[in-house]
């Protein structure tokens, strides 16, 4: 069985990426640049996942369309990074409709591959709130994708960690040997990650609920002692 994974470089896309690898029989990576703020250091995180992985073939994907488009603090340069907030709001880094772009290259690779499944690292349990991370917007996108491909193709939209904990994506990365120092998840910075964004926030407390030590370096002091 052939496997495309979407590897951002995160966290969740390398737990995914693992899980694929003891799923299928041939790995595909593809990676999206669309502009973002850390373009370059999730685009070394990607590199060194494809050298850990070791996929067939590996596609880098320019779509800084999205950049020209805004809406995002990731993409605009007027717009500031939130420190995290706890609320229930979407923050002002949600990229309008990204996921469907990133799905929607990879049928188009599934098609000419004959590749069966798509692997994502979506999740809605534990995540900023994104729209399109949630399970109904992929239920409804494989429909979709049915419609619009070949009556031959059948591709399966696969999100193993759509429903988990971040914590629960880590320990279970740990099971995997998936390796965690490989990826990033700073919206801010490209060397040190700040620590204080809602992407740094909710790897850092879920490394915490997790028990474990977070592998990467952060500007601010984070208490890593764990009781019994």
């Amino acid at each position: 069985m052939k496997g495309i994974v979407l590897v951002s470089g995160g966290i969740d896309s390398l737990v995914t990426a693992a899980i694929a690898e003891k799923e299928c029989d041939e790995l595909y990576f593809l990676h999206l640049n669309y502009g973002q703020k850390t373009e370059d250091r999730e685009m070394r995180s990607y590199r060194m996942m494809v050298k850990h992985f070791q996929p067939k073939d590996s596609l880098v994907v320019d779509v800084s369309y999205l950049k020209d488009i805004g809406g995002s603090s990731l993409l605009d340069d007027e717009m500031e990074i939130e420190d995290y907030q706890d609320s229930d709001g979407v923050p002002n880094s949600y990229v309008p409709f990204r996921n469907a772009h990133l799905v929607t290259i990879a049928v188009s690779w599934a098609e000419v591959i004959g590749a069966e499944r798509i692997y994502l690292g979506a999740v809605e349990e534990d995540s900023s709130g994104y729209p399109d991370c949630r399970e109904g917007f992929y239920v409804a996108l494989e429909k979709a994708i049915d419609l619009g491909t070949k009556d031959s193709t059948k591709i399966k939209l696969c999100t193993p960690i759509i429903h988990k904990r971040k914590s629960e994506t880590i320990r279970l990365g740990a099971e995997l040997n998936a390796p965690m120092e490989l990826s990033w998840s700073c919206y801010r910075n490209n060397e040190v990650a700040c620590g204080k964004c809602d992407s740094c926030v909710l790897r850092i407390n879920s490394f915490q609920e997790a028990k474990m030590k977070d592998p990467i370096s952060y500007e601010i002091k984070v208490d890593w002692e764990f009781e019994d």
